[in-house]
């Protein structure tokens, strides 16, 4: 067998020998871990973990005031988004709301 061989044979039983002893090492931090959170009543929020995971789409924003009004109807429009037919193509000065 050449050398070459031989190492990489005892690369994979040191790797196999190395896996075996984090598993066991794993299984007692963990179960310390837990004792430890236990008997001081530890919540994730206090390890610095998030509270809750945050998916799907982000909360909605507060819609913004109203920035045109239509004097016939009284419907308004923020000035965000696609214009209103009341408004489109229009001197959108005429319709700002005057505060």
């Amino acid at each position: 067998m050449s050398q070459y061989a031989e190492l990489k044979a005892q690369i994979a039983q040191l790797q196999a020998q190395a896996d075996e002893a984090r598993r066991t090492e794993v299984a007692d931090v963990i179960a310390s871990i837990r004792q430890k959170i236990a008997e001081y009543g530890l919540t994730a929020q206090d390890l610095g973990f998030p509270t809750g995971a945050r998916r799907g789409r982000p909360p909605k924003k507060a819609p913004l005031p109203p920035r045109y009004q239509d004097p016939k109807t009284g419907s308004t429009w923020s000035g965000r988004g696609k214009p209103p037919k009341w408004i489109a193509g229009k001197n959108r000065e005429r319709f700002l709301i005057t505060q």
